[in-house]
């Protein structure tokens, strides 16, 4: 399948970029406006498509073009976050302003307050100048700068926020849900004929978009969750039977948690959305946790707010301002069903619970992820003064890449429990391979015994 970009029109006016179009001449080239990135490099893949006759998937190459779409003097340019806070939302908008100012010469850029709430008239239409000295020294902070909010907005009132002030260019930087708002602005906008170029800046912190390598912020909250597991497992080794209970973020792929696993290397449980568990019986969650007491003396578990969910009794149909299901706390429940399975069994434990969620997504971005957020920045400019609309940027098999977002939105990213990365944390925590009565495997039930597992 080949994913090709909406483009606005051709390529008119030429790049302010003093850039080269010749290797070995020790200046940086501008890219081909076909060059390509396969998505999928596993070498049996190729081997059929080409046997085939067809042409492997591709997504088309983000990087700065010898020509552009828009006169950069003509552009008016507008920023938006939306959705929760993430490490790294600053950095992004202040990687945008500095590109579209130093590099393209843009000088009317906005900022729009609140995510698309301070595009509609309602919540007052606001919007604030944005120059490099205004966001200068927002990187080291955590948050957004601009604010956000979720929930969706009427798509004519933000096209007629974009028109009315005469925008051509708006940058969203938002997860699924904002990406799909995104969609709907630009389906607006070509129903009136109005050019602009939408561009959006995939922001989740659950790493759950689909195709990317990494989401901007993910690297953060992996390092601050590792610290969160750290302490935990100080408390744990503390006491006599002592457990750290973490909730982690992750509402539907469990990458926070399993990375974080993996860097602390204090975890003897994970859980998470894309496995479902039992609870009691002689392959459930708290007769392994009871043996792991009972071995170690300590236990560290680290779980996604998204596991556990079949475990409920009642379905809770509400949803978020963004649409999305309202998770029972998992945290909380498990806390609770862990303390009361011990009383019973007259067994003395030391539970300590912690839910760092809103420590993480508000802390600054590390250095890897500020890297990343002033180079996506970089690239979702190239991309929009490219006349591509409709589009996120990303990196894809370490390269910056255009991706539609009818394609991005269409899946969500999960862990894969077959592949390598579930595997390695199977074996860092030395849980059971699964925690359902009515699945042992034929191979055994362990991959290591909890005796000897662990720390």
């Amino acid at each position: 399948m080949k994913w090709p970009t909406d483009r606005l029109g051709p390529l008119r006016y030429p790049s302010p970029l003093n850039l080269s179009q010749q290797d070995d001449d020790y200046v940086a080239n501008f890219v081909d406006d076909d060059a390509r990135v396969i998505v999928d490099g596993d070498w049996h893949q190729l081997q059929r498509c080409i046997s085939t006759g067809g042409t492997p998937e591709y997504f088309e190459l983000s990087g700065p073009r010898a020509n552009l779409f828009f006169q950069p003097e003509r552009v008016r340019a507008a920023i938006v976050t939306c959705g929760g806070l993430c490490p790294g939302l600053n950095n992004v908008i202040r990687g945008l302003v500095m590109q579209l100012f130093y590099h393209y010469g843009v000088r009317d850029i906005l900022g729009v307050r609140y995510g698309f709430q301070g595009m509609t008239v309602k919540y007052g239409g606001t919007a604030i100048a944005l120059t490099p000295e205004v966001v200068e020294n927002i990187h080291a902070f955590g948050g957004s700068y601009l604010g956000s909010s979720r929930g969706p907005q009427s798509s004519v009132e933000l096209a007629d926020f974009l028109q009315r002030r005469s925008i051509n260019m708006l940058f969203v930087i938002g997860g699924d849900g904002s990406l799909r708002g995104a969609r709907a602005i630009l389906d607006e906008c070509r129903n009136r004929g109005y050019e602009a170029a939408i561009v959006g800046i995939p922001k989740t912190i659950d790493n759950d978009i689909e195709y990317i390598d990494r989401s901007f912020g993910f690297n953060t909250a992996v390092e601050k969750a590792s610290e969160v597991l750290a302490c935990a497992h100080v408390e744990a080794r503390g006491a006599m039977n002592g457990i750290g209970l973490v909730k982690l973020m992750g509402r539907y792929s469990g990458y926070i948690a399993s990375r974080a696993t993996l860097a602390s290397g204090t975890v003897n449980c994970v859980l998470i959305p894309e496995l479902p568990f039992d609870l009691h019986g002689r392959h459930g969650f708290l007769t392994h946790l009871e043996m792991r007491l009972k071995n170690r003396g300590h236990a560290v578990v680290a779980v996604a707010e998204g596991a556990g969910q079949h475990l409920f009794a009642l379905e809770r149909p509400e949803t978020d301002a963004s649409g999305n299901p309202r998770l029972n706390d998992i945290g909380v429940f498990l806390r609770e069903t862990i303390l009361d399975h011990f009383a019973r069994k007259e067994i003395a434990v030391t539970l300590k619970y912690f839910d760092p969620s809103y420590i993480i997504r508000s802390a600054s971005a590390n250095t890897e992820d500020n890297i990343y957020c002033t180079e996506l920045a970089q690239h979702a400019v190239h991309t929009a003064f490219a006349g591509r609309t409709g589009v996120i940027v990303g990196m894809v098999r370490n390269a910056y890449v255009m991706i539609p977002l009818d394609v991005v939105t269409a899946h969500r990213r999960i862990v894969d429990t077959d592949g390598p990365e579930w595997l390695a944390v199977l074996q860092s925590t030395g849980q059971a391979i699964t925690m359902m009565n009515d699945s042992e495997p034929e191979t055994g039930h362990r991959i290591q015994n909890n005796e000897i597992q662990g720390m």
